[in-house]
């Protein structure tokens, strides 16, 4: 096990390796922008290095100042939580060079996840199962709109090198597919350096259910069963919960399986998700997977009772998973709100600025993961959560009332939260019913 790891990372993620490494007996070296100098995080590491001025690219995305925190400060290790550089395989090899641990894949294993046609091929591999589409990239327009007429409209155009919801294009006939090829291939160059774009059937009304999956050096890989993303705005999620809702347990069962062999023919360690569409006929599609812990990782936890952080850390120093997968059980039904400094009623506009108030709920089987506390200024300069509340129930009927009473006793002021839009979103029928799409959402919001 490691002596020491550095966390390239701030907030809510940030706390929670402090907490994870502690358990595991190693100290913990947080770097910090000088916007988040006094930060409630960093007086529970062990040491703390100030890496540049508040812009995360002064600060959070520079490689050289972190290595050179780790270094001055003899880390062995640097997790990057999410974000920031979670998913930055140069990020990793330097790392590799300077012999220091990456918490996470190897580069070779991102870049292989992290390109979108080169996972589908090995998800095929794997028995992971993928939209009807092209084979690789669009090298040819005519080709693409002979597989759009084979497969049927609608399509979508989607970047190699894509996230959040960049160079992506839907296609509903012949014209629409000339002009999103050309559209997704720009966006895709001027957001990721990278215009290889391919194609894919497009389903209007799917569910977004994912795979929480780790592996480990020795070729072991278990899934910790799936979580249900549906409900999201803009490509962002708000709402996360495990199990999904509405799927049977034959299919649950087999495609995360099949999730598990994918990571394991990729030779991934570390925690990985891989994510799916899923139509009305529990027909699932991989979408892509993320190499890296998740915001929703919580969810995970508590319906299995394993600590992904901390086996991400374990792995990281050489040690086999400490779980089987047949040790693995279901166990009841958790929810996840993530707590935004947003404004719903002003197109969610951010809240940067003091928290005066702030009291977070308690009770049986709920969990708030924040960095904040009374007093706490949020800076403008970084993503606008400010924490996640985590709920777990015997079931998911539980689980939803006891997310709508602690929804009900979170208090914040005088900034503006998405807690009111969380509680209009456990009332409604659609979710109650576990009856939506990906869209729900934002039809919701434009009534």
């Amino acid at each position: 096990m490691f002596g020491r790891i550095l966390i390239a990372n701030r907030g809510e993620i940030a706390l929670r390796i402090i907490r994870a490494a502690r358990e595991l007996g190693v100290e913990t070296v947080c770097v910090y922008s000088k916007a988040d100098a006094g930060a409630p995080w960093l007086s529970l590491a062990d040491e703390s290095v100030c890496i540049g001025n508040a812009p995360s690219s002064e600060s959070y995305l520079r490689i050289d100042r972190i290595i050179s925190a780790a270094e001055m400060t003899d880390s062995e290790a640097i997790h990057p939580g999410y974000g920031f550089l979670a998913e930055n395989a140069h990020f990793a090899e330097v790392c590799r060079d300077c012999h220091i641990e990456f918490i996470g894949p190897t580069p070779e294993a991102m870049n292989l996840l992290g390109d979108k046609i080169n996972c589908k091929r090995l998800a095929r591999q794997a028995g992971t199962p993928v939209f009807p589409g092209t084979d690789g990239e669009i090298e040819e327009l005519d080709e693409a709109i002979e597989i759009a007429a084979e497969i049927g409209y609608p399509v979508i155009v989607k970047a190699s090198a894509g996230g959040g919801g960049k160079g992506m294009r839907v296609a509903h006939n012949v014209a629409a597919l000339r002009t999103a090829v050309t559209a997704a291939q720009q966006e895709a160059i001027a957001s990721f350096g990278n215009g290889a774009v391919y194609l894919e059937k497009f389903l209007e009304k799917a569910r977004h259910v994912e795979v929480q999956v780790l592996g480990d050096k020795h070729g072991n890989a278990v899934h910790l069963y799936n979580r249900d993303c549906t409900s999201q705005r803009r490509h962002q999620k708000l709402i996360e919960e495990g199990p999904a809702p509405r799927v049977s347990p034959e299919i649950r069962d087999r495609v995360c399986e099949s999730a598990a062999e994918l990571i394991r023919k990729a030779k991934y360690s570390g925690a990985a998700t891989v994510e799916f569409l899923m139509n009305k006929e529990q027909e699932f599609f991989m979408l892509e997977v993320n190499t890296r812990v998740q915001v929703e990782h919580p969810v995970s936890e508590m319906i299995t009772g394993v600590d992904i952080v901390k086996e991400s850390i374990s792995v990281a120093a050489g040690e086999p998973l400490s779980w089987k997968q047949d040790e693995i059980k279901l166990n009841g039904h958790a929810i996840e709100c993530r707590i935004n400094a947003e404004d719903p009623s002003k197109n969610f506009m951010p809240q940067p600025g003091t928290i005066e108030t702030w009291k977070t709920p308690g009770g049986p089987g709920v969990r708030v993961e924040t960095h904040v506390v009374p007093g706490y200024s949020i800076p403008p300069n970084y993503d606008s959560m400010i924490g996640k509340l985590i709920v777990h129930g015997r079931d998911r009927d539980e689980a939803i009332a006891r997310m709508r009473s602690a929804l009900g006793e979170f208090s914040v002021s005088p900034i503006a939260t998405t807690i009111p839009l969380h509680q209009r979103l456990l009332n409604h029928h659609a979710f109650v019913s576990a009856d939506f799409d990906i869209n729900w959402v934002e039809r919701l919001l434009d009534e």
